[in-house]
């Protein structure tokens, strides 16, 4: 599904993605790992095109992506989400999820009829929700939200794009504790049901360990480890780089 060759990525002088090479197969979910400053979010923004490589190539379903716009990437089936979730804060779930889906019909600028004309786009918004376990809370605003609950929003409206590709990055920051693996139970049971791929940014190594197919481990831009969970974590440089632990 996708391919990303020698990619590399130069800031001034300063190399932070050293010709890092992998792949994510259709319907895996593969975590990226490493320490603060490895390059996780650059990888992920160099994949969905918020920034640019200084050389390398970014390949999806065998078609060279690599400098097309954040917006063609989306088009062609890759969706993200970020951090800090980006949420339309003054509509209701609902709309949140509709707005996406207007926007992949090409309703946006329309502005012929009311919201509630497009009934078969507020049905399908509806199913998401349900698809998401969050159809209950439709009518609320996001400022009222649990940070799960919008964590669980905002890849939802990733998911509305009609992506076949997500890249999730840190989806249980802020959640609290005990409401983590309920966040991940319920994104990665929508990822499998619609048989999407998805890679993700993760410092919780249990959650890394209970949700992945496969593992990406990176160091100072490069890709040191790709493999199973447990596998990967038994190895010697990889508990040196991310938990200090020497043989």
């Amino acid at each position: 599904m996708l391919t990303v060759k020698d990619l590399i990525k130069d800031f001034g002088r300063a190399r932070i993605i050293n010709s890092a090479e992998f792949e994510v197969k259709e319907d895996e979910i593969v975590s990226l790992v490493g320490p603060n400053g490895a390059g996780k979010t650059t990888l992920v923004n160099l994949i969905s095109g918020h920034i640019m490589p200084t050389s390398g190539k970014i390949e999806f379903f065998g078609r060279d992506i690599t400098y097309d716009s954040p917006y063609r990437r989306i088009k062609s089936g890759i969706a993200r989400n970020f951090q800090i979730t980006n949420l339309f804060e003054d509509s209701t779930v609902l709309d949140n999820v509709r707005t996406c889906l207007f926007s992949v019909y090409g309703k946006i600028n329309k502005g012929i009829f009311p919201v509630r004309h497009y009934k078969s786009i507020t049905q399908e918004a509806i199913e998401i929700l349900d698809v998401f376990g969050i159809a209950d809370i439709k009518d609320l605003l996001p400022p009222s939200l649990s940070e799960g609950d919008k964590k669980i929003l905002d890849t939802a409206m990733a998911f509305a794009l009609k992506s076949r590709f997500l890249l999730l990055d840190e989806p249980t920051s802020g959640v609290a504790t005990g409401d983590k693996f309920k966040v991940m139970d319920t994104i990665v049971s929508a990822i499998k049901r619609e048989k999407m791929a998805c890679m993700i940014i993760e410092h919780d190594m249990d959650i890394v360990s209970d949700y992945s197919d496969r593992v990406l481990v990176l160091s100072e831009g490069e890709v040191i480890a790709d493999g199973k969970p447990k596998e990967v974590m038994e190895q010697d440089n990889v508990k040196e780089i991310l938990f200090g632990v020497t043989a």
